[in-house]
């Protein structure tokens, strides 16, 4: 499986030039690599001098590139879901639906983004996939997904079946879903056709929990609203439970307030240098290898029953935190996180918190 790795800041502190140089610096080093670029401006093929398409192209040896055209991903997805189709159901109906007659809605984009990143990770061609999305904030909900989706799909799914609608219907649904359906459902009648897709979202929670699957360097200049701005993204990474493993302060001088604003990550400096003489910034980069020793977003202590948070770049008062029912959910800033907590800690109440150096401490 691949490492993937984003960069997340303010427009214009060179996000895209970086990533690039990462892509160049890995697949220098023996990795196999893949850039995956969201924008669909020219930029891509410019700084890449090569005319990059919707399928990998080769840019020197080891790395390769791709644009992500969201109207393409959604044909070739179409496509699936008819294959799909045809095979579990007696009388499909999409049939006469062609992909190239739908248009992308909004959220779509990000949906069909890292859905070509599972794929392409899974391929087992690459060993580093490097993502520039159109957005730090976008780039993050998108990461966050599949922790959100699993949890919409566990907790109104038991709605469903908990209430009196679910428990009337359930006799029925068997028997009705067997005539269109080419399975048999028995038992728990929403845990076959759920299953599958529990797994796929367990299996990208799992990915992006992981700091040696994917994670995230900030970008930032010395400017305040991009240092300000970095520092933004930072706490919300952790709310999608994405690790951050550093910061790349581009063409700027490092001073004691940046350091301190960004403590305990290591700044890289990284100098001004422009196309075609990538070396300057290649060799200022970090190891990327490495991020597994910056903090975790979450630690959960099931022996002292509790759960620690790292929140940095937000106070006391921007953090809320709430318990409805079996899980607990934080609030901060633009970012809301529901912890599935272990089985030893589920439903228990919380009985206390503390914010404090940057972290939250739940105690149950």
């Amino acid at each position: 499986m691949a490492l993937t790795l984003t960069f997340l800041g303010k427009g214009g502190t060179g996000r895209t030039i970086l990533a690039i140089a990462a892509a160049k610096q890995l697949a220098a080093s023996g990795q196999r690599v893949l850039f995956v670029e969201q924008d669909n401006s020219p930029a891509c093929h410019l700084l890449l001098e090569t005319e990059v398409g919707c399928d990998p192209t080769p840019i020197t040896t080891n790395l390769k590139a791709v644009q992500l055209k969201s109207a393409v991903l959604l044909e070739r997805s179409w496509e699936e879901i008819k294959k799909l189709e045809s095979q579990y159901v007696r009388t499909p109906f999409f049939r006469n639906v062609y992909g190239q007659e739908l248009g992308v809605l909004p959220g779509m984009d990000s949906a069909l983004a890292l859905n070509a990143i599972r794929e392409y990770d899974g391929s087992g061609d690459y060993d580093v996939i490097i993502y520039d999305g159109l957005a730090s904030q976008d780039t993050l909900r998108m990461l966050g997904m599949p922790e959100i989706l699993s949890w919409y799909l566990r907790r109104f799914r038991n709605v469903f079946m908990e209430s009196d609608l679910g428990k009337t219907l359930s006799p029925f649904v068997q028997p009705i879903a067997s005539s269109i359906l080419n399975i048999d459902i028995s038992g728990d009648t929403f845990a076959q056709p759920t299953q599958e897709m529990n797994n796929i979202l367990d299996q990208g929670k799992a990915a992006v929990s992981d700091p040696n699957r994917v994670a995230a360097y900030l970008v930032t200049t010395q400017d305040e609203v991009a240092i300000a701005t970095a520092r933004y993204l930072w706490g919300s990474a952790q709310q999608v439970g994405l690790t951050v493993g550093g910061v790349l302060l581009n063409q700027s001088l490092l001073t004691g307030s940046i350091t301190e604003a960004f403590d305990p990550l290591v700044v890289s400096l990284i100098p001004q240098s422009h196309s075609p003489n990538w070396q300057p910034i290649i060799d200022a980069l970090p190891d990327f290898t490495q991020a597994q020793r910056a903090p975790k977003p979450i630690n959960i202590d099931v022996n002292e029953r509790k759960v620690s948070l790292f929140l940095p770049s937000f106070d006391k008062k921007q953090v809320k935190l709430t318990q409805y029912g079996p899980e607990v959910t934080i609030e901060a800033g633009d970012q809301r996180r529901n912890i599935f907590l272990p089985p030893a800690l589920t439903g228990k109440p919380v009985t206390g918190a503390k914010f404090q150096n940057g972290y939250l401490t739940i105690s149950f």
